[in-house]
């Protein structure tokens, strides 16, 4: 929990700030902030919730849980309801009847806000309370502000648990097993780190839950439990109609060449640790990979996942936009909110041009709608404290904003190539080797020599067509099998040379290559000839 935001609350408070609307799904840590700041201030403090009324907290924490530290959830033995307080314009009159100095948190209240009364209600009483010593703390998951309140009430985003409070809640858990005497755990030092930082945007709750999971089932902390402790993210991310989340099966080994782009990547491997963060290195912010389609773009962004250990997060910008006014803008800014609440992680962006297309003309088109989405995109890359790296992959260079490219907002552009003669035997061992057979009985050269101007997902399509042949001649794949197919298909790259080469002649001096050495030249329609 960071100390700042207690500060700011307490600050707040101080300054007869009549209302105070805190978001945040943790009621009880938020509470215990506030009941803390209570006791610091000689303040009682009083809940109110549709179920239970308004009712006086006392210091009635068990001891065990104050053992555990502020990680541990607090809870008040309330078990007296007031009936008549549950209706919210009784709790607010309660408020400004009540003359000593006190803080009054409101559960949930949101869903009463549309309700005139309960709204003119809160208005009076943020006018009256500002010459005393009390203060109403709304507390809710999501901010619902009537237009006429939006003056007399001050926002706080209370963030979720940072890394320290996950610490000291995953050691409570572990000094729990260990005192239990039937569970031994073994913890591997440096794994926890890694842990700990997949475990980042987790409620306390949520993180104990998962501990206590992990822990039970494999009675070990290594590198081997992230998946568990990351199944728990998907679940808030499941929820979200803005962002999907991957399982990326990819390894790094099947990406085939882009060795500048690989080396890049490799380098940024533990650039998300704590370690990295000491050592002065800021997070990477991301990445933009253009080129050829079916190169390798999309496949570098689930690789990298898996070589990262972190979550795969893939922006549907088309579920972005809706028809409502405005809803648009607040559905990136939730799929952004959602995406650093789960950093670090990877958030991917696919064929970006044509999410953002259009932009320029947008006022015409959408009433500014493009515009707007991808100006809250914009200043978001800009501006992003959070470990989200961002992958976007483009093949039309020419749709892309130019607001886009300007450094600061991504690290680096990546130009994928067609793959070369090398990259293109790579392409067809590892595609050869994922169907069960022995690369060694395969003749790569002719098989490259034959793929000039194939992209790798030609390649692997090559491949599979040769299959189909070869089941239905009741053979196996052979070279000459494969060739046919390479034979009988006409690549991408030659239909669409002149707009490739248009795309080559752009990336020249703009973008970085993503393979150290250059292709070959797109040949012409018809100038191929094949050899079997």
């Amino acid at each position: 929990m960071k100390q700042s935001q207690i500060a700011e609350i307490d600050i707040l408070i101080r300054a007869r700030y009549p209302i105070l609307y805190i978001v945040s799904w943790e009621e009880e840590r938020v509470e215990q902030a506030i009941w803390d700041i209570a006791r610091e201030r000689n303040k009682k403090l009083f809940v109110w919730s549709s179920s239970m009324g308004m009712v006086q907290r006392h210091a009635a924490q068990r001891p065990e849980e104050e053992q555990l530290g502020p990680e541990a959830a607090r809870r008040p033995a309330r078990k007296q309801v007031d009936e008549r307080s549950r209706d919210p314009l009784v709790a607010l009159g309660q408020v400004l009847d009540y003359v000593e100095p006190a803080i009054f948190v409101m559960r949930d209240l949101h869903p009463y806000l549309s309700d005139a009364g309960v709204a003119r209600k809160l208005r009076d009483v943020a006018s009256a309370i500002k010459a005393s010593y009390k203060t109403v703390v709304l507390i809710s998951p999501t901010m619902k502000l009537p237009f006429e309140l939006q003056k007399d009430i001050t926002v706080i985003d209370f963030d979720l648990p940072d890394v320290t409070d996950l610490e000291k809640l995953l050691d409570a858990r572990i000094q729990e097993l260990k005192q239990s005497g039937n569970i031994e755990i073994h913890v591997d030092p440096q794994a926890k780190e890694r842990i700990l930082a997949a475990a980042r945007g987790l409620t306390l709750n949520e993180a104990e839950n998962v501990f206590a999971k992990t822990l039970v089932m494999a009675r070990k902390l290594t590198d081997e439990e992230i998946p568990i402790i990351l199944s728990e993210k998907e679940q808030a991310i499941r929820k979200t109609g803005m962002l999907e989340y991957y399982h990326p099966q990819e390894q790094f080994e099947d990406v085939g060449g882009l060795d500048l782009l690989k080396s890049w990547l490799l380098k940024r491997t533990s650039a998300f640790g704590e370690r990295a963060k000491e050592f002065g290195l800021p997070s990477p912010r991301g990445v933009l990979l253009l080129g050829v389609q079916g190169c390798g773009k999309s496949l570098c962004a689930k690789a990298v996942a898996t070589l990262w250990r972190l979550p795969l997060l893939r922006l549907d910008v088309g579920r972005v936009f809706s028809d409502l006014v405005g809803s648009s803008e607040r559905n990136v800014r939730e799929a952004i909110k959602v995406a650093e609440s789960v950093a670090p992680c990877i958030l991917w962006v696919d064929e970006i041009e044509k999410a953002f297309a259009g932009t320029q003309s947008s006022a015409f088109s959408d009433a500014g709608t493009s515009a707007r989405v991808f100006g809250t995109f914009l200043t978001w890359l800009q501006e992003k404290e959070a470990p989200v790296f961002v992958i976007a992959t483009a093949n039309n260079i020419h749709l892309l904003p130019p607001e886009l490219l300007r450094k600061g907002r991504l690290d680096d552009i990546f130009f994928v190539d067609l793959p070369t003669r090398a990259e293109r035997v790579t392409v067809f061992a590892i595609h050869i080797r994922r169907r069960g057979r022995d690369p060694a009985k395969f003749d790569f050269d002719k098989l490259a020599a034959a793929s000039e101007g194939f992209s790798g997902a030609e390649i692997e399509q090559a491949v599979i067509s040769a299959l189909f042949d070869v089941f239905e001649a009741k053979g196996d794949l052979t070279t000459g099998a494969v060739l046919n197919s390479i034979g009988s298909t006409v690549p991408l790259s030659t239909t669409m040379k002149e707009d490739i080469d248009g795309l080559r002649e752009w990336a020249e001096g703009r973008a970085r290559r993503a393979s150290a050495e250059a292709s070959e030249p797109v040949p012409a329609m018809g100038g191929r000839r094949i050899e079997l």
